[in-house]
């Protein structure tokens, strides 16, 4: 009698526990996308700011050296456009792109080639109220 009140009481406590299983996994699969996309969209963000104060820096040096004749800002205008056309292919739109990375630190190393050039001492910051460059 004993082995029959035990799997009678096994089968309760087995569909509990695959009960309780499959709705904790819904909640959590739930939560982590959640999670998930706040994580990205705050990522994105940053990114997106970041390459957008490069674009602007670059753009208003573009305007300024403009015509400039001398050898010296030849160079920092080779420099300046490769920058802008490194902006330009960035994949804003493509988070699965593999070498998303690569090409951010690939930005990040002109720009800062560049500011070495126009002897500029930029502060990138981003922070909780946005992001920003100053001089």
């Amino acid at each position: 009698m004993r082995d029959e009140e035990a799997r009678s009481l096994a089968g309760p406590h087995s569909q509990f526990h695959g009960e309780g299983y499959q709705k904790g996994y819904e909640e959590g699969s739930s939560l982590g996308m959640i999670e998930g996309r706040q994580y990205g969209t705050l990522h994105g963000a940053k990114i997106g700011s970041e390459i957008g104060c490069y674009q602007g820096f670059a753009f208003a040096w573009r305007c300024l050296l403009h015509g400039c004749a001398t050898e010296k800002d030849s160079k920092k205008m080779k420099v300046l456009e490769s920058l802008i056309r490194m902006i330009q292919k960035f994949p804003y739109d493509d988070p699965t792109y593999d070498k998303l990375h690569e090409d951010l630190d690939r930005i990040r190393g002109k720009f800062k080639q560049l500011c070495s050039l126009l002897n500029v001492q930029p502060d990138f910051k981003i922070s909780a109220e946005g992001s920003g460059l100053s001089f």
